[in-house]
């Protein structure tokens, strides 16, 4: 039987775990709360105890409908508006396109999901007088379900501007294709050419090595995680580090390393690798994987554009901070935190960065400078700008199909434009561009 709060005191999630699905609910709208407040806070939401706390299928199935109500944001957000004569407190906002992702893309009976978000409603602080504003917006939806998969409102339209400006409109079109998909779970195994691997984790293997796994539920009840046999890396941000291809007994360094990935590829690859990265917490999840794995790699806080280290490396990776519109198949919270703004400060920190790594490199090294990023500014404008003041580099060409990178993401010159839809099923955007030192 459920309990009834006093009227006017909203219920807490922890007072209502007996309300069907509510406690699940709610550490849904802890997700998206935390995804849309800031830059990189769906992962600051991903770790909410509220989320950690559930069995795993509610687990689960919070985790899917935050990311489907981030992944139809546009869409939802059109719906509701149309609906909304006043926009209620912002929480409550994020209780209604929790609501209509149940009803819109979850496929939610109806009456669950409106009775569940009425309760959701209800358990907020000060939500109580939006219970018949939620219910009678979600009923609405129910009963005139709104399409979903209209192009034009996937992505801001500054952002799908943009996208045009720079690539034309069929393959701005392309990109914004990808946005609604879901995308599967990548892997990179730490022995290459595992086949055993692949066939446990049901998986397809990808040029270059990636796995793209077949099975669904926590990763890490996967055959070979808790033995450190592979990774979670998405198959495009493997490329930057195989581009590298060091060999054992070189030294790397990756700067900007955190969570890791790159960092484990290197040392797969035998390279007395040292990783640096601003941020002890996420350092402190290199180490982890590190350590599950069974690799090794030297750690380092430190910005990597003022550490003070007098070292010069055979290999050095910088994967910039960047406005990560390319990560948008995994994190649809960046389409809708980023500002023109952000491109430009972050531009200014691409800049630093690619410095610092430039004196970190021996005589005849190289260097991979990559971004997540599909804003040219963030990419080949950095690189030009790069080559324009430092005469001791070089752009060292990438071949077709080099890394596992697909034969489309081949630019002119030699570097690498990589669109989500480059390959069947979908990867991040990214460029990266290999550069070697002349003198």
């Amino acid at each position: 039987m459920r309990r009834r709060a006093q009227e006017g005191t909203p219920r807490r999630v922890s007072e209502a775990e007996d309300i069907p699905g509510l406690a699940a609910r709610a550490a849904a709208l802890e997700v998206l709360t935390a995804a849309l407040q800031r830059r990189g806070g769906l992962d600051e939401g991903l770790g909410h105890p509220a989320l950690h706390a559930l069995p795993p299928r509610d687990r689960a199935f919070a985790r899917a409908l935050a990311m489907a109500t981030l992944r139809h944001l546009g869409p939802i957000d059109a719906a509701l508006q149309a609906r909304l004569k006043k926009p209620p407190p912002e929480r409550i906002v994020n209780v209604l396109r929790l609501g209509a992702a149940q009803l819109l893309v979850l496929k939610t009976p109806p009456h669950a999901a409106v009775g569940a978000t009425v309760d959701l409603a209800a358990a907020q602080k000060g939500g109580l007088p939006f219970k018949g504003l939620v219910n009678a917006v979600l009923r609405g939806l129910s009963r005139e379900p709104p399409p979903l998969d209209d192009p034009a409102l996937a992505a801001p339209a500054w952002l799908a501007a943009r996208w045009r400006s720079a690539y034309g409109p069929a393959e701005a079109d392309a990109i914004v294709g990808m946005i609604f998909a879901e995308p599967a779970t990548d892997v990179t195994p730490r022995a290459p050419g595992d086949a055993d691997l692949a066939a446990a984790l049901e998986a397809e293997v990808l040029p270059g090595g990636t796995l793209r796994a077949g099975l669904k539920g926590e990763i890490s009840t996967w055959p070979g995680f808790g033995e450190g046999r592979w990774w979670v890396q998405d198959a495009a941000a493997a490329i930057p580090a195989r581009l590298l291809a060091v060999t054992p007994e070189e030294t790397a360094l990756d700067l900007c390393a955190a969570p890791g990935g790159k960092t484990l590829q290197l040392a797969a690859g035998g390279a007395k690798v040292t990783a640096v990265d601003r941020s002890d917490a996420r350092l402190r999840r290199v180490s982890e994987n590190l350590a599950r794995t069974g690799l090794a790699a030297e750690t380092v806080a430190a910005d990597a554009a003022e550490w003070r280290d007098g070292r010069t490396f055979d290999a050095v990776l910088l994967d910039a901070p960047c406005s990560a519109t390319g990560t948008f198949r995994r994190h649809p919270d960046v389409l809708w935190v980023a500002s023109p703004a952000d491109i430009a400060k972050l531009c200014a920190v691409q800049a630093r960065l690619l410095d610092s790594a430039a004196r970190r490199v021996k005589p005849g090294g190289r260097l991979v400078y990559c971004v997540c990023s599909l804003e040219p500014e963030e990419g080949e404008g950095q690189v030009t700008a790069f080559l324009a003041r430092n005469a001791a580099f070089a752009l060292d060409p990438v071949a077709a199909g080099e890394g596992g990178s697909p034969e489309a993401s081949l630019r002119p010159d030699a570097t690498l434009r990589i669109l989500p839809h480059h390959r069947p099923g979908g990867l991040d955007g990214f460029y990266i561009a290999r550069l070697k030192k002349t003198a």
